[in-house]
């Protein structure tokens, strides 16, 4: 089988090594297309591949129609919205994820972000301290257990609030577990994102929402820009000069935002993931979990039904 790594911002040569052992050492041929600068590229690449292993590349409905021979693909990382999942569906292609992979490097971005936060950006003034503060965690899957672990050996009372993970599971992890999101945004002086961009939660950090939080609130999103109702809280940081928005995901209005001197700040592009651990576990185990759909048929990852 021909496993093509397609990565237009290529992994780390560490993680190419470890690939091309798991591939070849399981009897499968690797082929790499990095650092590409046209869609077709991508294109031609596709045609004769088995697997496909991305990082943050789009899979689209066209490229899986050049894809012939494409039986899966798994995007190193945990978010998977840039595979169409729909036409990798159609045209029976399984795709998945490498979850838990890159959990550790985002939650310690997220306290890189807060301490920056909290410090007043490092301009010399008196800050705060995040002891004894109460964190807020939306969503409890892998990098939430993560960011929890760390808040605890800073001190932080944490909570969490998961739609789809049982309140026994996040109080088992010595986590205190609310009923909804409107409780979380009221109860907590920080609140940490980590949704997926789905129908249901794009837009849904809002106004109303974060103007619940109490005065010198700071809300975190190393999640997806697009959870982000951005008009709303451009208005409602014009309104609540109390509040602090820190991000590894520059918004769309990123120019808006950067009005709020002293109160905003994001990295210059997605850096969650960005480790040399995480780049080579992800990608290591996008390869293992290749080899395993060739050898066993598993899909124990797979985001498409």
């Amino acid at each position: 089988m021909k496993v093509l790594v397609a990565t237009e911002k290529p992994f780390a040569a560490a993680a190419v090594e470890g690939i091309r052992k798991e591939v070849e050492g399981a009897g499968n041929e690797l082929a790499l297309l990095e650092k590409y600068t046209e869609k077709g590229q991508l294109l031609a690449a596709v045609a004769d591949a088995d697997a496909l292993i991305i990082r943050s590349d789009k899979v689209d409905a066209e490229v899986l129609e050049a894809a012939k021979n494409l039986k899966i693909v798994v995007r190193a990382g945990a978010g998977y919205d840039n595979i169409d999942l729909a036409a990798a569906t159609a045209h029976k292609v399984v795709a998945e994820n490498t979850p838990g992979q890159n959990a550790n490097a985002v939650a310690e971005l997220v306290f890189g972000l807060l301490v920056f936060a909290v410090r007043n950006f490092y301009n010399g003034k008196s800050g705060t301290e995040l002891l004894g503060k109460k964190l807020g965690i939306l969503a409890f899957g892998n990098v939430g257990r993560n960011v929890a672990r760390i808040a605890k050996g800073f001190g932080m009372d944490v909570y969490a609030y998961d739609a789809y993970c049982p309140k026994e599971v996040i109080e088992a992890a010595g986590v205190k577990a609310v009923d909804n999101q409107d409780a979380l945004f009221e109860t907590c002086d920080v609140v940490s994102l980590h949704i997926p961009a789905t129908a249901e939660t794009k837009q849904s950090i809002n106004a109303a929402l974060v103007g619940k939080m109490k005065k010198g609130a700071i809300l975190v999103n190393t999640a997806r820009k697009e959870v982000i109702n951005e008009p709303e809280l451009i208005a409602l940081m014009a309104e609540r000069t109390d509040l602090k928005f820190v991000t590894d995901i520059k918004p769309d209005a990123d120019e808006e935002f950067a009005k709020f001197e002293g109160r905003y700040f994001s990295t210059p592009k997605k850096m969650g993931a960005q480790t040399a651990e995480a780049n080579v576990n992800a990608g290591i185990a996008a390869a293992k979990q290749i080899n395993a759909f060739f050898k066993d048929g598993d899909t124990k990852f797979q985001v498409n039904k």
